[in-house]
């Protein structure tokens, strides 16, 4: 499902920056996309952490033959044993079953988050094991679809950035916030196309 705010979001930043404007039409027919589910979204983001996205889509795949539904039950009854067959980090695989113990105790309200801004989505989120500002981040990207979120310690955005607007070299992190101020309301879509200019397969969580 796409964004009802993605057609919008790409003219209005097109027509305020010639680079974004330069890097969306390169990119036709693509967006933003959600699978749904929050706790495989979260999952997933967990996987993720800290290795290149081929190896997380290995990992990822290793996981859910593991488990017979990428469910927070199915996780908890798995337990750490049967998560080792994934190839997961003994890390990784205690914050899964953190992950799952908080939505099976129902520590997480999926349904209340509609209701809340951002950064107190991101405070619930971080209490779970495993979940910083990063993976709550990008949370809110592809799995609630915010529009404004801007993960400025993401290091695609930060390499995206340097390639197109500091002609490679290092930037700071105030001034990639003062740059991504002129990409607001629409953050979440610029970095989007940002990540795209580097990778143009999208990647779903």
């Amino acid at each position: 499902m796409v964004p009802d705010y993605w057609n919008k979001a790409k003219r209005s930043l097109a027509r305020r920056d010639a680079v974004l404007a330069g890097i969306i039409r390169s990119h036709p027919g693509i967006a933003l996309s959600t699978r749904g589910d929050a706790f495989q979204t979260l999952a997933r983001s967990i996987v993720g952490q800290q290795i290149s996205v081929k190896a997380a889509d290995s990992v990822w795949r290793k996981f859910s033959g593991a488990v017979p539904a990428i469910e927070p039950r199915a996780v908890l009854r798995a337990g750490a044993r049967g998560l080792e067959r994934s190839g997961l980090s003994k890390r990784k695989i205690e914050y899964l079953l953190d992950l799952a113990a908080h939505f099976s105790a129902g520590r997480m309200d999926v349904r209340a988050w509609e209701s809340l801004d951002d950064e107190a989505i991101i405070r619930n989120l971080v209490d779970v094991r495993g979940i910083g500002r990063w993976t709550a981040q990008m949370f809110l990207i592809f799995n609630m679809m915010r529009p404004d979120v801007f993960p400025v310690d993401d290091l695609g955005l930060q390499r995206a950035v340097r390639r197109h607007y500091s002609a490679g070299q290092s930037i700071t992190g105030a001034e990639l916030c003062e740059l991504g101020e002129a990409w607001a309301p629409w953050r979440s879509v610029a970095t989007w196309y940002l990540w795209r200019s580097l990778d143009p397969v999208p990647v779903e969580y």
